[in-house]
This record gives structure tokens, C-alpha cells and sequence, in this order.
């Protein structure tokens, strides 16, 4: 199911390579949204990636449009389905981080957490989000509602979460912070300069 969802993916954005006007089977003209998606897929969907290095650990976020998590989820070319879900989400943002050792070590051993490898897996899946927040260019400060762990099982060099934050207008800059208690390397500001929206005009 996840390698259709992928290729069905894939085939999607590639017919958005054709912005010329084209009509939907209901017959509405869909070459706005198109354009708008477009540019996105154009930008790499997630281009917004900024890094710190503290030590020997290498600390990544990056900001994605929502429009991206929508078309993974629903599998379809129905552009105006997926328009109706951006809007009705719009004021979620998704931030992907990614934690790396600089020889690829397994960051969840206690070499590097001080805990055993069982409740490292427990930590980054179900406590982690709590070290997780966003300040808005107004000071609000949003806390982190949930989160999603990539479970590797050590076959891939890192560690990835998925972060995600609601109630934040989509034109707000936002700054992510992480207070790190799992590897204790302190708090670490993540400032992402402009917005998807910005990105589209």
C-alpha cells in the first residue's frame, strides 16, 4: 500500500508539470491550483531546512507545506479535494527533524541518552514532543500537539520525527525551539525566514 501511495505520488506531481489550462471530469477548470502546487513541487516541497551541530550530533529541521502531508495521506489527483483539506488545515505546520551522529552511530544507545535502548524508543516516540515548541513573529508561543516517530530499527544512519503545531496563521514566521533532554545538548533555535504562503505569491 505505502509503494502504491508513493507511485501514485509521484505520477501526480509529475502531471503537474503540464500547467496548461485542463478541465476536470466535473468539467471545473483546476489550472490555478495546479500552478500554486506546481511551484511547490518545484521548490522540492520541503525547502526550507535549517541545521545546528552541537558536538558530534547534527540537528536538522525542516519545515513542510501541509499540502505535501495532505497528498501523501489521500492518494488522489483531485485537486479540489485537496485544496478543501489545505484549507480547512491550513493553520496546522509540519516540521520534520532529524537527529545524526557524525559516524552514524545509533543515537538511541545509552552511550548517548544514559538510558537503556528500551526506554530511548519509548522517549522519541511518545515523550519528545514535550522539548518541542513555536514562537510566532508575535510572541505567541505554540506547543508541540503531537508527534510521529520513523522507526528505522537501525538500518538507516538517523532518527526522524515528524512534529506537528496547530493554531499558527499560515503567514506567521515561525522560530521552532527544542529544550534537548534527551541528549542534554541544551536548547537549540530553529528560525525559519519566510512562509509557504510567501513562497506561492
Amino acid at each position: 500500500m505505502r509503494v502504491y501511495r508513493k507511485l501514485l505520488f509521484i505520477f501526480f506531481v509529475f502531471s503537474l508539470c503540464s500547467c496548461k489550462k485542463e478541465k476536470t471530469a466535473t468539467g471545473r477548470d483546476d489550472s490555478e491550483i495546479r500552478s500554486r502546487y506546481f511551484q511547490l513541487e518545484k521548490i522540492g516541497w520541503k525547502s526550507r531546512e535549517y541545521s545546528q551541530k552541537v558536538d558530534d550530533i547534527n540537528f536538522t529541521a525542516t519545515e513542510v507545506p501541509i499540502q505535501y502531508y495532505i497528498l501523501k495521506d489521500q492518494g488522489t489527483t483531485d485537486l479540489f479535494k485537496v485544496d478543501s483539506l489545505y484549507e480547512a488545515n491550513k493553520q496546522e505546520r509540519v516540521v520534520e527533524f532529524t537527529f545524526r551522529q557524525d559516524q552514524e552511530k545509533d543515537l538511541l544507545s545509552d552511550q548517548f541518552t544514559g538510558l537503556p535502548y528500551a526506554d530511548a524508543v519509548k522517549y522519541m516516540s511518545f515523550a519528545i514532543n514535550n522539548d518541542f515548541y513555536v514562537v510566532t513573529s508575535k510572541n505567541d508561543t505554540i506547543p508541540c500537539n503531537g508527534v510521529s516517530y520513523e522507526r528505522n530499527y537501525k538500518i538507516a544512519p538517523f532518527q526522524k520525527i515528524v512534529l506537528f503545531f496547530s493554531g499558527i496563521d499560515p503567514n506567521e514566521k515561525i522560530q521552532l525551539i527544542y529544550k534537548d533532554q534527551l541528549f542534554r545538548k541544551g536548547t537549540l533555535k530553529f528560525k525559519f525566514k519566510d512562509t509557504f504562503t510567501e513562497i506561492l505569491l
